[in-house]
């Protein structure tokens, strides 16, 4: 046994989950390759963090409830790792529809709505099982599903078609491997609010062939004009789903890390195969979000909460005209073609490249515009959407307006003689 012990040699390795963990938003975001121009100030709309400037902030109430739990010391120690039942309860009112009831026990509370996601496939997939995503969509569906060896197949959304899902590509991509469809609505990269017609169309491919469907809606208080948010489990009494939600958009508080998973079962298909379970499972590994935070939400979540609801459509007011000033400016820049949104905080921008004398595709254009005029956008590439690029339009307005006028000048100095 010495003998043994003394021929060891320091084999210390990352492992292989660690290696596949890899979210390209963040290894862009934090590490960065290009270097901004050092005589013009940075302007960043690159990351889907609305508080960056500081001209978006949560309203007031909240802080104030916040600071008087804080000081009655009766939130400070371990919360149920699925959430205070008060807390269950509350988001469970706020999500139900009539025709989609739920009480505490379908709600396990999260450290974000991607602790949420995570949940969500680990609960459904093991090991060698594959899910389907979007594309262009969220890399996180990606990276949360490597970590654990599922494997990802994805849908392609159609374009021209304002990003719908290729229905046909969609079934053709399912096998007997194959355990969950997750739907993005309304869509982070794209900006769009999918019809109450095209989600029926998708949960029929779910009940065609036996599939649940994780149904990310983070995004589902941000719509814009008359684009009407439809919540997938309100469409269907056959299909079970796992709904995606939280605070971090609609409240402005990503930091709060604070998500939810709601779990619509159908037919006791989810209950049969012990996900509810399974989920409470998975939740007890890290003991649930922030007891603070979630001490809040009764009176944060409160439907009736008419100084809530008013500031809510303040900010998707504001955020709206923000997203028509991007859609008006870039559209005068030179090889640039907006795409309208009707949600979110997000604006997809098409390069037509062969309008420039040295731009060969988005993440040239991207990494040159960082270089010569410091506004830091993320290339198409990175949503598995070649030349395009996202903007993030949760700036102040003189902000945005200066970043545009500096997009609309390098246009024109690159623009093809």
């Amino acid at each position: 046994m010495q003998d043994n012990v003394s021929q060891r040699k320091w084999n210390v390795e990352s492992s292989k989950s660690a290696k596949n963990a890899v979210n390209p938003i963040r290894r862009i975001v934090d590490k960065g390759g290009f270097k901004p121009n050092p005589n013009k100030s940075t302007i960043s709309l690159s990351i889907g963090d609305p508080c960056v400037f500081g001209n978006l902030n949560i309203l007031d109430y909240a802080n104030d409830l916040l600071i008087e739990n804080i000081k009655s010391s009766k939130f400070n120690g371990y919360p149920p790792s699925t959430g205070y039942e008060i807390s269950r309860e509350a988001v469970a009112k706020y999500v139900e529809t009539p025709t989609s009831k739920l009480t505490s026990k379908d709600i396990i509370v999260a450290s974000g709505a991607s602790g949420a996601i995570e949940l969500a496939i680990g609960v459904l997939l093991n090991e060698g099982d594959n899910i389907l995503v979007p594309k262009p969509g969220f890399p996180l569906y990606e990276c949360t599903s490597k970590t654990k060896f599922i494997n990802v197949k994805h849908y392609n959304l159609l374009e021209k078609q304002e990003f719908s899902v290729d229905l046909e590509h969609l079934k053709s991509l399912i096998d007997d491997k194959t355990k969950a469809i997750l739907v993005n609505n309304p869509s982070n990269p794209c900006g769009i609010v999918y019809s109450k017609q095209h989600l029926l169309d998708i949960i029929e491919v779910a009940r065609e062939y036996c599939l649940p469907i994780i149904a990310d809606e983070i995004y589902s208080d941000l719509t814009f004009g008359e684009h009407k948010f439809y919540p997938m489990a309100s469409l269907t009494d056959k299909v079970p789903i796992l709904s995606i939600g939280g605070i971090a958009k609609r409240f402005l508080v990503p930091g709060w890390r604070l998500g939810w998973v709601a779990i619509h079962d159908r037919d006791n298909i989810f209950s049969n195969g012990r996900i509810i379970e399974g989920l409470v499972s998975l939740s007890q590994v890290i003991l649930g979000p922030n007891s603070l935070v979630q001490s809040i939400l009764p009176k944060l979540l409160d439907p009736q909460n008419t100084q809530v609801k008013e500031w809510c459509s303040t900010i998707t007011k504001t955020l709206e005209s923000h997203s028509k000033l991007t859609v008006d400016m870039l559209s005068k820049a030179n090889g640039l073609k907006p795409v309208h949104s009707s949600g979110t905080m997000y604006q997809m921008i098409e390069i037509d490249c062969s309008k420039y004398e040295d731009i060969a595709d988005d993440n040239e254009f991207v990494g040159k515009l960082l270089e010569e005029q410091s506004v830091f956008l993320l290339q198409g590439t990175v949503f598995s959407l070649p030349n395009f690029f996202r903007i993030v339009f949760c700036a102040p307005i003189d902000k945005l307006t200066d970043a545009y006028e500096r997009i609309i000048e390098f246009c024109e100095v690159h623009k093809k003689k």
